[in-house]
């Protein structure tokens, strides 16, 4: 099965970790893969170098010119799957494809679906999911929105997100107390998340100023870079928190920090799946989460870590505190995550499900006439 993957992100998050957990895993299984990512892009420069990586990436979801060469490409590389997997990706896609005789033979397209936002209701969004084959939601939550938007329940599938177990195994701990240099002893709530509204690290700074108060020098770290970066640090200036709360930035060595963490929290207000909640349980690391979207689907109450309602500071509080100060519990819950992560989300299932899909719809008529014009701009 060749398949050509479109992944058009400049920036480095779970979505692009999984983009290459996937091309990586059909290689490995003797799959042929070309991918296509941003020419200035992390995922670009992670992956490897030579024929099978292409760089290119629309200035803008309506690029004729990026379209165009990705029709040329597609034509001379005859991938049996394109698998875009983001929304501008689709968007290529679909125009590339536009571009193509009604006598030529096009690929299946495959659109993967990782946040639960609601798909835009305007002529281009209705249009270019028309072209698509099959959309590969990363959660059950995800699946569900997207039929509710409007796409036949048969022509939208769930294929959980997972880790590279073996890899984040193999990943020396660090001690996070001297990497960082918080007080000798101090208890560490850590969140690994980009500094963005949906992503609800203010609710975690709310509840931090309960914590730090239950539990004394309690240190909460919080990882990653965005758009809320100053706002962020003015609420933990605000509450007196200078010394408790710390916006660590962006690390490559997170999952070796993450290890020495005494309970992971992810506050989000919305949220796909979670792939850094799967590192953590992966890490054997207690969880504290929201309800909010996918979470649900990885994290067990009261076995893997603790659900609570989101954009509320106070649960989220009373959870934190709750592990913090049951040291027991907290290495139950971290034993039983991992052996979660094992049993369902594994890169490796990720991908044998991944090929289930293309296999599935490979060589099968399209839902729609592909060689139909996109609406004007």
């Amino acid at each position: 099965m060749f398949s050509l993957h479109i992944d058009t992100a400049r920036t480095w998050r779970g979505g692009q970790n999984q983009v290459l957990l996937t091309v990586t895993g059909l290689r490995a299984r003797g799959h042929r893969t070309v991918l296509v990512a941003h020419p200035e892009g992390e995922l670009a420069r992670r992956a490897s170098e030579g024929d099978d990586l292409i760089r290119l990436a629309p200035a803008h979801e309506i690029d004729f010119a990026a379209a165009f060469k990705l029709s040329r490409m597609l034509r001379e590389l005859k991938p049996d799957i394109v698998h875009a997997h983001d929304p501008h990706g689709v968007a290529m896609t679909a125009m590339a494809l536009a571009l193509f005789g009604r006598g030529e033979t096009r690929p299946a397209v495959i659109a993967a679906r990782r946040v639960d936002f609601h798909l835009k209701q305007n002529s281009l969004s209705r249009w270019k999911y028309k072209q698509v084959d099959m959309v590969i939601c990363a959660s059950a939550a995800i699946r569900a929105m997207v039929v509710e938007d409007g796409l036949p329940d048969t022509r939208v599938v769930t294929v959980h997100e997972g880790v590279d177990l073996d890899r984040l195994l193999a990943i020396a701990p660090v001690d996070v107390h001297k990497a960082l240099w918080l007080p000798a002893g101090a208890p560490v709530v850590g969140n690994i998340a980009a500094l963005v509204p949906h992503k609800g690290q203010r609710y975690l700074v709310d509840a931090a100023s309960v914590v730090v108060r239950a539990v004394r020098e309690t240190q909460i770290l919080i990882f990653g870079e965005g758009e809320l970066r100053h706002a962020l640090t003015r609420q933990i200036k605000d509450l007196g928190l200078e010394h408790n709360v710390r916006l660590i930035g962006f690390r490559p060595d997170v999952i070796s920090l993450l290890k020495s963490l005494d309970v992971f929290v992810m506050s989000s207000t919305s949220e796909g799946l979670g792939t850094s909640i799967l590192d953590a349980m992966a890490a054997s690391r207690v969880v504290v989460a929201t309800t909010a979207g996918g979470i649900p689907e990885i994290v067990e109450h009261e076995v893997t870590g603790l659900l609570v309602a989101a954009q509320r500071a106070a649960p989220l509080a009373e959870a934190i505190i709750r592990l913090l100060e049951n040291p027991d519990e907290r290495a139950r819950m971290g034993h039983c995550g991992l052996a979660r992560v094992r049993e369902r989300f594994t890169a490796d299932q990720m991908v044998d499900a991944t090929l289930a899909v293309y296999h599935c719809v490979a060589g099968t008529p399209h839902v729609a006439d592909n060689g139909s014009q996109p609406p004007s701009a």
